[in-house]
């Protein structure tokens, strides 16, 4: 199983980013690439381009602020994914760790960029 992490500092407040973070359809306002996504049950279908990912939400902790998703379908077969976003406490600003567990390792370098590009593209939109 491949494991990857990002983390960067966000100059704002732990509220103001868990306030983004934990809605899940929040991302059709900062995730560059993102086209259209609406929520069914408990799972977020996003769209980018002809592309559909589904994205099962396992966890929204306020108090904890992480949050949680799956990956259960997308064009490339997945055997495992879980996505942690947790937002924690530093200095004057926020630290966003944002990990990710998937199998096969293969798709640990395709999801990798995914990963470093959400959090500057959330890093931006919230420091603008």
């Amino acid at each position: 199983m491949a494991s990857l992490r990002e983390t960067i500092h966000i100059d704002a407040p732990p509220e103001t980013v868990w306030a983004t973070v934990r809605e899940p359809l929040g991302l059709l306002d900062w995730f560059e690439g993102i086209d259209g996504g609406e929520m069914s049950g408990s799972a977020r279908i996003v769209r980018m381009g002809d592309i559909s990912v589904t994205e099962e939400i396992v966890t929204v902790d306020d108090d904890l602020r992480r949050f949680q998703y799956s990956i259960t379908e997308m064009p490339i077969p997945i055997e495992f994914h879980l996505s942690t976003i947790d937002v924690l406490p530093d200095g004057d600003g926020t630290l966003l760790i944002y990990s990710a567990d998937v199998k096969p390792d293969s798709l640990g370098p395709i999801l990798a960029p995914t990963l470093s590009g959400a959090s500057a593209a959330l890093k931006k939109h919230l420091e603008d």
